[in-house]
């Protein structure tokens, strides 16, 4: 039994491949019931410090909801970590057999923090806000298409538009009710919408995706979002604070909510209209809103309060 084993898998529509470290096991399984049921005892078998997937668009759910059913030690980490990894190592070629290699690489030498997955619930209600952010999308091309389409398309292109409003309204009302089902996301939604300029977009994006809201210190809440401001500094050059990486959806969605904020929020407006009279840049002012946001509601969140409404 090797109590040192770092394990990489690389995912496909078919096939798990496995790489572990440092014994340089490599092997191969099906990416269905039968084959994750071999993989789960051979990893028992090796007894890893860490398991490494990278995220691919839900292929690796099955396994890795499997591999944490069984108390093992499995995260899942952004393929663009695992790319810049391998750049770094110069690894340019790319295989399966080379991709496992590298995950089971970057699991030994960067060791990854393990996170608890989401529930079955909390995966459900992410792929419904998945699922009306692709119907918001198809719905804003069909009706920039409408403005330019020739007459022949025009009856086609609306009878769409119309499904697509009906879809939206659905799957709107099937989030609503998933939340109010759950006694403990039902508090939460209450929570979060009672700070001006959340709404239920915002509050379901982050039950589903951002369970960790509360649970963090600020800085590392705003990092995890990607609203933390990171140096560019060499030698005696400062450059310009930036914000980079974290979980795009959740920031796009905590834009939207800022903006709105501005407007009717009197704590955010005024710090907005401070920043903007200092000399900042609508741009800067905006991010420093959306960090100021996200940093309260997780002080919300932490403390189980609401907002005061005189804000």
């Amino acid at each position: 039994m090797n109590s040192e084993a770092y394990v990489g898998i690389d995912v496909s529509n078919d096939h798990l491949d496995v790489k572990v470290l440092p014994s340089n096991e490599t092997q191969q399984f099906r990416n269905d019931d039968g084959g994750i049921n071999q993989l789960t005892k051979y990893l028992k078998s090796t007894d890893p410090i860490l398991i490494v997937f990278e995220s691919t668009g839900g292929l690796e759910m099955l396994a890795v909801s499997s591999l944490i059913e069984e108390q093992l030690p499995t995260v899942v980490i952004n393929p663009r970590q695992v790319r810049d990894f391998a750049k770094a190592t110069g690894t340019l070629a790319k295989t399966d057999a080379i991709d496992s290699n590298i995950i089971a690489r970057f699991a030994r030498d960067i060791r990854p923090k393990v996170r608890p997955i989401k529930d079955e619930h909390a995966q459900y209600l992410s792929a419904l806000n998945a699922r009306r952010r692709q119907i918001i999308d198809m719905l804003i091309a069909e009706k920039n298409r409408l403005h330019r389409a020739p007459k022949a398309s025009i009856k086609s292109i609306k009878k769409h538009i119309q499904w697509l409003e009906r879809s939206l309204k659905d799957i709107n009302d099937d989030i609503d009710q998933m939340i109010k089902k759950s006694p403990s996301w039902h508090q939460n939604d209450k929570i979060l919408q009672s700070f001006k300029g959340i709404g239920p977009v915002m509050s379901a994006t982050v039950l589903s995706d951002l369970p960790e809201l509360g649970t963090l210190n600020r800085k590392k809440i705003a990092s995890l979002v990607g609203v933390a401001p990171l140096n560019c500094d060499s030698g005696r050059f400062r450059g310009r604070r930036r914000i980079k990486g974290g979980r795009a959806n959740v920031r796009h969605k905590l834009y939207m909510a800022t903006v709105s904020a501005i407007r009717h929020n009197l704590v955010i407006k005024a710090f907005y209209n401070r920043l903007v009279d200092a000399g900042k840049s609508p741009k800067i002012a905006i991010t420093a809103c959306m960090r100021k946001i996200l940093i309260i509601l997780n002080a919300m969140m932490k403390n189980r309060t609401y907002w005061n409404a005189t804000g």
